[in-house]
C-alpha cells in the first residue's frame, strides 16, 4: 500500500476539499481520509490539485495528423470531411499505430486517463480486409497500452457512403460487407485489464434502421456500451426525414438503440422531442466543443439536455486540440453566447461530464472518481502557472476549470503507476513521437 496526502482534492463535490490523504493498493484506491492537518509518516505529497483522471470520451486519433493543416481552408464540415478522407486513405496498421500511441501520449500529459476511440478505418485500402480483419483495432488496442492509459475501443459499424447510396473511396476502408459481417468482425476482439470493447453506429447516413436494429440488440445482449453520432449537422437531419420521415433520434429510439447505455456524440441539432428520447432513456450526450467549432457545426443544446434528463461527457473528437479542461469550460462558455446568461453550469457539473460521465459512458463505472475501491487513476494539477498562481483553496476548482490547461497537469497515475511526472511521459518522448507520426502519415 502507498499513502498519498493531497494538498486539495477534488472527491465531487461543489469545491476541493484540503488535507486528503488517498491510500492506494494494487490498482485501486483502498481508503480516502479528510482532514489531515499534513502528510503521515511515509506519505508522498502531492502539491496542488488532485482529481480523477479525466475521461475523453469521444476520439479518432487518426485525425490528430491533420491539426494545423485544415484551418487555412474555406467551406464546411462536409469540405473538411473530403481532407480527412484524404488521410484515412493513406493509413496502415503501422501508420494507425504510431498515430494513435503518439496521441494518447499527448492525452496522458493533458491528464486523461481513459479514452473512448471511435475506431471506424477498419480494412486496406480498396476495402480488401486485412488477412486479420481486426487488425487496424488491434493497432488502436496496442498503442493504447504503451501509452499507458485505458481505453474503450469502440468499434464503428459502417456500411453505406450515405443514405442508400454504396461507399465510394477512402469510405471502402470503413465498411463492412453487412451488418452480420461487421458483428461476426468485432465478435472476436478482446478487451484487457486496461481496454475494453464497445460498439457504435457511425451515424444514420452510415448505417440503415434495419442494421441499426441488429448492432442495438447486439450491443445490448453483450451489456456493451453503444455510441453514435447524432445530429452533427442540418444536412443530417435533412437527409433522413427525406429518406425515413424521422429524425436520427427517433430512427434510433424505434430500433431500440435509446437506453442507459446509448451515447449520442455531438447531438448539436436535435429537435424537442429528441431531447425528451434521450432524456427519458437516460442516455448520455458526448460533446466536443472544440471540434464543433473547428468544423462550424453550431452549439449545442447543452443545458437542455442537461434539463431533460441527459448526463453529459466531453471528447476531443478530431484532436484538433486535447484539453478536456478548454472541453468542460466551452461548454458552459458557448452556452453564453448561444443564451445570453451565465452560470449554467457549475464548474463541478463540468469537472463531472470529464470524469464520470466520461467513465460511465465507456463503461468503466470503477473509473473517473475518487473513492475507495475506484480505480487509482489520478491526474495532478498544478496552481503555481501564469494562469492560476494565486488561486487559494477555495476557488481552485473554479480557476481549474475555467483557466486551467493541459499544460498545468504535473502528474498522471493510472492504475497506480505514474505515467506523467513532471510534466513528462515516463515511457517515450511524446512531442518527437508526435512529430515522427504525424510527418510520416502526409494525406494521400
Amino acid at each position: 500500500m502507498t499513502a498519498y496526502w493531497c494538498d486539495l482534492a477534488w472527491l465531487g463535490g461543489e469545491a476541493a476539499e484540503p488535507g486528503v490523504l488517498i491510500e492506494v493498493e494494487g490498482d485501486r484506491i483502498s481508503s480516502v481520509r479528510l482532514g489531515r492537518p499534513g502528510p503521515p509518516p511515509g506519505a508522498q505529497t502531492l502539491p496542488g490539485l488532485v482529481l480523477p483522471g479525466l475521461v475523453n470520451a469521444h476520439s479518432h486519433a487518426f485525425q490528430r495528423a491533420l491539426r494545423g493543416r485544415t484551418e487555412n481552408s474555406a467551406g464546411t464540415f462536409w469540405t473538411w470531411r473530403d481532407q480527412m478522407y484524404a488521410l484515412a486513405s493513406s493509413l496502415d496498421p503501422e501508420g494507425c499505430f504510431a498515430l494513435a500511441r503518439a496521441t494518447f501520449g499527448e492525452m496522458a500529459l493533458a491528464g486523461i486517463t481513459l479514452v473512448g476511440e471511435f475506431h471506424y478505418v477498419h480494412h486496406g485500402r480498396g476495402g480488401v480486409p486485412y488477412a486479420d480483419a481486426n487488425e487496424m483495432a488491434r493497432s488502436v488496442l496496442a498503442a493504447a497500452a504503451e501509452a499507458g492509459v485505458r481505453l474503450t475501443l469502440i468499434d464503428a459499424c459502417y456500411l453505406e457512403g450515405g443514405i442508400g447510396r454504396p461507399p465510394e473511396g477512402a469510405q471502402r476502408r470503413f465498411c463492412d460487407r453487412d451488418v452480420e459481417a461487421w458483428a461476426s468482425r468485432v465478435e472476436v476482439l478482446r478487451g484487457s485489464g486496461t481496454a475494453r470493447i464497445a460498439a457504435a453506429i457511425h451515424s444514420l447516413r452510415a448505417v440503415p434502421p434495419a442494421a441499426v436494429r441488429v448492432v442495438a440488440a447486439w450491443a445490448a445482449a453483450k451489456g456493451l456500451p453503444l455510441h453514435a453520432h447524432v445530429s452533427e449537422q442540418p444536412a443530417e437531419n435533412e437527409a433522413c426525414r427525406a429518406a425515413y420521415g424521422r429524425t436520427p433520434t427517433q430512427l434510433l429510439a424505434e430500433a431500440g438503440a435509446l437506453t442507459g447505455a446509448f451515447t449520442a456524440v455531438h447531438a448539436t441539432h436535435l429537435e424537442p422531442a429528441d431531447l425528451t428520447r434521450l432524456g427519458a432513456a437516460g442516455s448520455t450526450a458526448c460533446l466536443c466543443p472544440t471540434t464543433e467549432r473547428d468544423l462550424a457545426d453550431g452549439i449545442g443544446p447543452t443545458m437542455a439536455l442537461r434539463d431533460a434528463g441527459c448526463r453529459l461527457s466531453l471528447g476531443s473528437d478530431s484532436n484538433a486540440f486535447i484539453d478536456l479542461f478548454e472541453e468542460a469550460r466551452a461548454v458552459e462558455l458557448d452556452e453564453r453566447l448561444a443564451s445570453n446568461r451565465r452560470g449554467g453550469h457549475r464548474p463541478s457539473a463540468l469537472l463531472r461530464a470529464a470524469t464520470t460521465g466520461g467513465a460511465e459512458s465507456l463503461g468503466w463505472p470503477e473509473a473517473g472518481r475518487i473513492a475507495a475501491g475506484a480505480l487509482a487513476d489520478l491526474a495532478v494539477v498544478g496552481l503555481d502557472s501564469v494562469r492560476l498562481a494565486g488561486t487559494d483553496a477555495g476557488h481552485a476548482l473554479d480557476a481549474v476549470t475555467f483557466a486551467g490547461a493541459a499544460a498545468d497537469v504535473r502528474a498522471v497515475m493510472v492504475g497506480g503507476r505514474w505515467i506523467v511526472r513532471d510534466g513528462r511521459h515516463t515511457g517515450f518522448d511524446v512531442p518527437l513521437a508526435l512529430a515522427e507520426a504525424v510527418a510520416s502519415r502526409r494525406p494521400a
